[in-house]
């Protein structure tokens, strides 16, 4: 029997309403009963002082193979994961080739094997996500996507989208829309605001995002399909999500670190670090968006993890791509919100491993006896300067650079096995 033991640290664990001191057992892979004593041979690893929770899975990721190797790989991708305290992790596919038909998804799951995190597929709704054909849902979900999105781009027309939740649903597969109305966006840059003007740069409007929100939950709630909106960043949104839930419309939302972290003042400077779609928003929204992952509106917490290489970065900042790495940087930002009283540690537990877990139907989320043996082991009170030197991804796109940051993941386990362990 292949077996350690996690002692005396804090296990949290919302799925069995656990918050207390004590020891966790894994056993073959699982989450194991305590058992009198501790056998022989068994590893002991003393946790004083730090947290035990399920391993925390990201629903959203941008592996880049195959097709953009030189930005990231699966196997740097799942390295910065467990680096940043995931044990597994759901990637878009918006990859060359796209990933809507089930010879990438066997590719991408193929690579994914003896990586150290778990590597769930999502499929592309629309054949080379360019929204006029359904993709093959049926062989992708038989050869393992978990969800469909054309992520990068909307889904325009509303006819196709009806019939992708339609198609998604009759597959038990949530459909994870890229909110955005292209005609109010289109050649914009950041956020339409004060700074945009200031600095010259065409703006996008917080309605781009929260116009096609209610678009596609009036098609969830006609449908009776499962939706789940990305990459959330205005209060607008969030108003047409809430009275979604009210209504009944199955419907679930994640937003990034760097919405409730940063607002479009980090763009000052030009710094295309900080370029992302949706970009980043205004004060008011970004405190909008902390009150919604206190309140229930929002459901989870996901990188958007986008790595680029210098040479989509290093280039005027309208012309530069879209996005930021996140992995490694997720945990100790979302802590911050512990730190300051709005969310309590299973409150972070929940919007970083149980909800992501049910929302895309996979296991983990929970540490009951039983239950697959994915464990993060955190370190709440580390201090830590996020040095490029350290990054474990290939890309190097972060505003984040040189923050001094509290708290990280110290170790993860898939299967019971270490997956990784933070050296110093």
């Amino acid at each position: 029997m292949n077996l350690t033991v996690l002692k005396n640290g804090r296990i949290i664990d919302p799925a069995t309403g656990r918050d207390d001191c004590g020891d966790l057992w894994m056993a073959d892979g699982l989450i194991a009963a305590a058992m009198a004593e501790i056998p022989a041979g068994a590893e002991v690893i003393d946790c004083q002082g730090k947290w035990i929770v399920p391993g925390l899975i990201d629903l959203h990721v941008h592996l880049r193979e195959p097709g953009q190797e030189y930005k990231e790989t699966i196997a740097s991708g799942t390295l910065a994961a467990a680096a940043g305290g995931f044990t597994a992790v759901a990637c878009m596919p918006n990859t060359r080739p796209v990933n809507d038909n089930a010879a990438v998804t066997r590719a991408i799951l193929e690579k994914a094997q003896n990586c150290p995190a778990r590597v769930w597929p999502v499929g592309a709704a629309s054949v080379g996500s360019d929204g006029k054909n359904l993709a093959e849902y049926a062989e992708m979900k038989e050869a393992g996507i978990v969800a469909v999105t054309d992520d990068g781009r909307p889904v325009a027309d509303s006819q196709l989208m009806r019939r992708a939740l339609e198609y998604a649903d009759s597959h038990g597969l949530p459909l994870m829309s890229h909110a955005e109305e292209i005609s109010l966006s289109q050649n914009g840059c950041m956020h339409e605001g004060l700074v945009s003007t200031r600095l010259g740069l065409r703006g996008i409007p917080a309605a781009a995002e929260s116009v096609m929100i209610y678009r596609d939950a009036a098609l969830a709630e006609l449908t009776g399909a499962r939706l789940h909106i990305c990459h959330v960043s205005c209060e607008a949104s969030l108003a047409v999500i809430h009275l979604a839930k009210a209504r009944g419309v199955k419907i679930t939302a994640e937003t990034a670190p760097h919405y409730f972290t940063l607002t479009d003042e980090a763009v000052a400077g030009y710094d295309t670090n900080a370029k992302m779609n949706p970009p980043l928003r205004s004060e008011a929204d970004r405190q909008a968006i902390r009150a919604a992952l206190a309140d229930g509106t929002l459901d989870a917490i996901a990188t958007d993890h986008a790595p680029h290489s210098i040479l989509e970065k290093e280039v005027e900042f309208n012309l530069a791509a879209n996005g930021i790495i996140g992995l490694e940087t997720a945990l100790p930002l979302a802590l911050a919100l512990v730190r300051d009283g709005l969310i309590s540690p299973m409150r972070l537990v929940e919007l970083m491993s149980v909800n992501p877990a049910r929302i895309i139907g996979v296991a983990g989320g929970t540490l009951a006896v039983g239950a697959v043996a994915d464990v993060t082991v955190i370190d709440p009170e580390s201090r830590f300067v996020f040095d490029a030197a350290a990054n474990h991804s290939k890309s190097a796109n972060s505003p984040f650079w040189g923050w001094q940051l509290q708290g990280r993941a110290i170790s993860t386990y898939m299967g019971g096995r270490l997956a990784w362990e933070l050296q110093e």
